[in-house]
Formats: C-alpha cells, sequence, structure tokens
C-alpha cells in the first residue's frame, strides 16, 4: 500500500498549475450517457475517480477513447447494459451520476447503492424522490436501486437540503424529460454551473445555473459536443494554504480566482498577501506565522467543506485560536485525530472543533481517513518538525493529480513509498 514520506524543511516557494476539477468531471463524463454522439472532454484530471468513471462506462458497452492527455472522447450509442455493478459503485460516491442519464435516454437503470469517503451519510432519496416526481418507478432491493420509466415528466421539484450530486442527477434527467422541470433550492457550486454548460453546449435548454432554481425545458435529443472542465477550486486553496502553512510564497496558475472568494478571505484574515490575476492566484506569507481563522462551512458561495480539513491544519500552527464549525457533514473531522498525533491542539464538541495554535508540529505516523483528511494531513506534515509518514493515500489520488510532484516543485520534501 503506497504511503507518503514527507520531511518538513520550511518555506514552499514557486508556481504550480492547477488541473482539472474532479468534482466538475465525474458529472461532466456520466452526461455522455444522454446522446448517441461523441462528447469530447478536454482538461480532464489524472485521477483514481476519473478512472473508476471510465472503468464504469465502459464496463456498460460505452466507447471511451483517449484523444490526448487530459482528452477523452466518450460515444454511448452501443451501450450494452444499464447497470452500475457494486464493485466499481462502492468506492466512489459519484457513482450515482448514472442513473439520472440513464434513466432519461434508456429508460431503466440499475445502480448499485454508492459508497466513497467516509463523511456521513450522504443519502441519495432526494434523488430518488426526485426522479419519481417525474414519473420513475423507484425500487431499492439488494442493494440496488432499479428504476424504469417511459419519457420522464417536467415537475417542480424542492430539495429538503441543499444536494449537489442531487442536482446535477435531476439537471441531467431533465434535460430529456418532457415539459419543463424546476429545481428548487438547487445548488449553486462552480461545478454545477459547468455541467450546465456542458449540457447547453449538448443542445440543453437550461436556465439559472449558478442560481438556487433551475428552470430546464426538456428536449426530444441532445447531440454531441466539445467542453473543457473548469480548474479545481479545492485543489488551488489547497496549494494555496501549503503555502501558508509553510510561511512561504506560491503562485496557483490556470485557475480561475472568481471561485474562491471566501477561502481567499480567509487566507487573507491569516495575515497572507494574497495576489490575483485572470488566471492566477499568488499567496505570500512574507515568513510569517499564520493567524488563526474561524471557519463555518456552509454551501456555496459560503465557505466549502472540502475546504475545511485544510484549514484545520493551518490553524494548528497559527497563532492564536480558531474555531470551526462543520454544519454540511456530520462525521468530518476524523483527521483532527490524526494532526493531534502530530501534536495539534483541537478540542471537539459536536460539530465544532476549537483549534488552539502551536508553534510547530512534530512528525509521526498518521493515517488517512477521507479525501480532504489526506490533503490536511500533508499539509501540516510539511509545515512539521521531523518525518511523518501518511498511510492510505489512495485517498489523495481519487482527487490529486500527481500531487507529490506537484509539491516537490515548490520544494517540498515528499515522496511515495511502498510498504
Amino acid at each position: 500500500m503506497d504511503k507518503f514520506l514527507i520531511q518538513g524543511n520550511g518555506p514552499l516557494q514557486g508556481e504550480v498549475r492547477a488541473s482539472g476539477a474532479k468534482n466538475a468531471a465525474l458529472p461532466i463524463l456520466c452526461a455522455a450517457l444522454l446522446t448517441d454522439d461523441t462528447l469530447a472532454i478536454h482538461n480532464l484530471p489524472h485521477l483514481w475517480d476519473v478512472a473508476t468513471t471510465n472503468r464504469l462506462l465502459t464496463q456498460m458497452g460505452v466507447a471511451v477513447t483517449v484523444a490526448g492527455q487530459g482528452e477523452v472522447e466518450i460515444n454511448a450509442r452501443s451501450i450494452t447494459t444499464c447497470v452500475a455493478p457494486y464493485e466499481l459503485v462502492k468506492t466512489m460516491r459519484a457513482s450515482i451520476l448514472v442513473l439520472g442519464p440513464l434513466l432519461a435516454k434508456r429508460g431503466e437503470a440499475q445502480v448499485s447503492l454508492p459508497g466513497g469517503c467516509a463523511i456521513g451519510a450522504r443519502p441519495v432519496d432526494l434523488h430518488l424522490r426526485g426522479l419519481e416526481a417525474m414519473g420513475a418507478e423507484i425500487e431499492v432491493e439488494g442493494g440496488f436501486i432499479k428504476a424504469r420509466a417511459g419519457r420522464l415528466q417536467g415537475a417542480r421539484i424542492v430539495f429538503d437540503v441543499v444536494t449537489v450530486t442531487g442536482t446535477e442527477n435531476l439537471l441531467m434527467a431533465a434535460t430529456l424529460a418532457e415539459g419543463q422541470t424546476v429545481l428548487e433550492n438547487a445548488a449553486c457550486e462552480p461545478e454545477v454551473v459547468d455541467l450546465a454548460k456542458c449540457l447547453i453546449a449538448m443542445g440543453a435548454k437550461i436556465e439559472g445555473a449558478g442560481t438556487s432554481t433551475i428552470r430546464v425545458q426538456g428536449v426530444a435529443n441532445l447531440h454531441g459536443a466539445t467542453h473543457s472542465v473548469i480548474p479545481d477550486r479545492i485543489e488551488t486553496g489547497t496549494f494555496l494554504i501549503a503555502g501558508a502553512i509553510t510561511r512561504g510564497r506560491v503562485r496557483v496558475t490556470q485557475t480561475d480566482p472568481g471561485m474562491l472568494e471566501a477561502v481567499l478571505d480567509k487566507l487573507r484574515q491569516a495575515g497572507a498577501k494574497v495576489s490575483i490575476g485572470a488566471d492566477w492566484i499568488e499567496l505570500d506569507m512574507l515568513g510569517r506565522r499564520p493567524r488563526a481563522v474561524d471557519i463555518h462551512t456552509t454551501p456555496h458561495p459560503g465557505f466549502p467543506t472540502d475546504m475545511q480539513a485544510q484549514f484545520m491544519a493551518l490553524d494548528s500552527v497559527a497563532e492564536g485560536v480558531g474555531t470551526i464549525r462543520e454544519t454540511i457533514f456530520e462525521n468530518r473531522f476524523m483527521h483532527a485525530q490524526e494532526l493531534m498525533r502530530l501534536g495539534a491542539e483541537i478540542n471537539i464538541e459536536g460539530n465544532t472543533a476549537v483549534v488552539t495554535g502551536v508553534e510547530r508540529l512534530s512528525g509521526a505516523p498518521v493515517m488517512a481517513t477521507d479525501l480532504r483528511a489526506s490533503a490536511a494531513l500533508v499539509l501540516a506534515a510539511l509545515s512539521a518538525d521531523g518525518e511523518t509518514l501518511v498511510d492510505r493515500v489512495y485517498h489523495i489520488d481519487r482527487g490529486y493529480e500527481h500531487i507529490e510532484e506537484k509539491l516537490r516543485k515548490l520544494g517540498g520534501k515528499i515522496r511515495r513509498v511502498t510498504q
């Protein structure tokens, strides 16, 4: 099993390129199921979850062709099965995103109940209720979601809570439904907007993506298109914190500063000098220790839950006390115990963590429990005295493209080892 061996060695300096966004790429790959024509996708990150999605599509009989670095062409005309098996779905929750497209285009789908990171329940009932409102017949049996429908019918769907994958699933299904579908309390994340842009390029009629109300006028068919995936805002934020936590200077290029306003505001509060351009962000700590910041995770455009663990690592070595309140997932503080093994002072009560910064952390063996927790441990290790061994880095491979190579480019002493 791969591990990261990390030696804390002072400020990170330099420039790194942001990859395509995992959370945008996965639904866009699934959107190829909505047409018999070819969907060409560019700026696709080289990630475990992307590879798993491609394997899932291939197993269904979909033609997935690598057209170049970060480029694939997908054609679902010759799909042979509408079954998404447990063997693939169990490793990646985003597999549920084949449900809406399969049902809308093929009239049937059998999708295993999903797995993924152990950060909370994240039930799929909102997906299923929405599809039932559009006329689907759904049973959950033997660990599978079994769905059938004639042509889906437009409906007004109000989400009880904001759900990104639920919004994406029903958005895709609605593109081929008869009549208008209105999604209320929809997710506003940039990744939802990127999916909508791809669907519009395929011939969908969508208004309101990026707001809490999305209107979709169904069409009879979608066609092929070419789409480039947006930059990964979470990877961008992670590398900026790598600069902040090591008191260094890091520039991230080929990114979009407009997607990170809440994160950049917190980095400025931490004492960083933040400069932005059209497609780059630079953070400079000017050699200073960061100041503790308070975090309260909320749906976009609020502070993203996917950056919470990284800021906990930053607060661990910051001056002062930071309070972190997690409101999105109920089980997303598992990294705290591992940070405490490095010497962090963290007190958790319910969904709130109080972090008292220490001058320096100390290296120790730690274990990643989920994708963003693994990033937090790597960040902490980069700022710690001595050597840290991070176990279970397969989590980080799900969402960060060649992270050790990028960190070495910034001067980080990190290498992958197999033990």
